[in-house]
């Protein structure tokens, strides 16, 4: 029987409830944490600007509380789930939370739910535009930027992300950078909206996280090789970042000869570095 929880009242009571019938326990070793925050939930919506004609992929989805709010606004919301438990759950929570799937708008376009089983590592994104939008499992958090940014033929637009906040505070960082910001940085600008507590999720994490937005620059800020020239070296370099850069170039063939030729003080140390300064050191190599 379907469980109206529209009628039900806070969200968290609502997704207890439905849980409840279903009998499905969250499995926290997938990084299943529900988001029970309304406000947070909005602000998420929000920040991604979503216009009706948008295309928008949603990894991680469960049983579809923040879809349904994206189906608010996009007419075409594809999600991916790993976990098939959530998968024959989704379009009854979002039709109880009363979105109705099939209804047209003005135009005559219905809304498009499609329901992808699979691991968004491993899926190949769309070749038109998109943005992405996801409360996303914490462990993938490297890996699913590295698939985005490098190994996509279309990149996003914009990523609206609910993620770990050491993780965002690290990647909007201008003074201790690391790979993470270096790799944003080459492909995007990221903003870090707000702070998330861990009594906002269900069940609540042991980390503190928070929202981030990140846009798209409209190309790159190095070519293909310069970006592999600089993860080469980052990956080095943030290997042993206690050392001065002078330190970490001297092992490495033309190591001190590139550096003097970019002028960068060799006493800094290699989370001091701005992309664009990565971006020198790679073209000096």
């Amino acid at each position: 029987m379907a469980v109206n929880v529209s009628a039900v009242g806070s969200l968290e009571d609502r997704i207890r409830q439905f849980l409840a019938s279903h009998g499905i326990k969250l499995n926290t070793n997938l990084g299943q944490h529900f988001l029970i925050d309304e406000d947070i939930l909005h602000t998420i919506v929000e920040t991604a600007a979503i216009e009706p004609g948008d295309r928008i992929i949603e990894i991680g989805p469960g049983i579809g509380v923040l879809t349904a709010e994206l189906l608010k606004r996009a007419q075409h919301v594809t999600t991916i789930e790993i976990d098939d438990r959530f998968l024959p759950l989704m379009e009854e929570y979002i039709s109880a939370s009363g979105v109705p799937l099939h209804e047209q708008n003005a135009t005559g376009d219905k809304r498009q739910l499609t329901l992808i089983h699979g691991n968004a590592l491993k899926e190949a994104l769309p070749e038109e535009p998109y943005k992405i939008v996801a409360n996303i499992p914490y462990h993938i958090t490297s890996p699913l930027l590295r698939h985005v940014f490098m190994e996509s033929t279309q990149r996003p637009s914009s990523l609206t992300l609910l993620i770990q906040r050491e993780v965002a505070e690290k990647i909007c960082s201008s003074e201790h950078r690391g790979l993470l910001t270096i790799l944003v940085g080459l492909f995007g600008t990221p903003q870090f909206v707000c702070k998330v507590p861990s009594r906002a999720f269900l069940p609540p994490p042991a980390v503190e996280s928070a929202v981030l937005h990140i846009v798209s620059h409209p190309i790159p800020l190095a070519d293909p090789e310069t970006i592999e020239q600089v993860f080469r070296l980052t990956k080095i370099a943030f290997g042993q970042r206690r050392k001065m850069l002078r330190n970490t170039f001297s092992k490495l063939e033309g190591g001190p000869e590139a550096l003097s030729a970019t002028g960068i003080d060799p006493t800094r140390r290699p989370e001091t570095l701005s992309v664009e300064e990565w971006i020198r050191v790679a073209g000096a190599f």
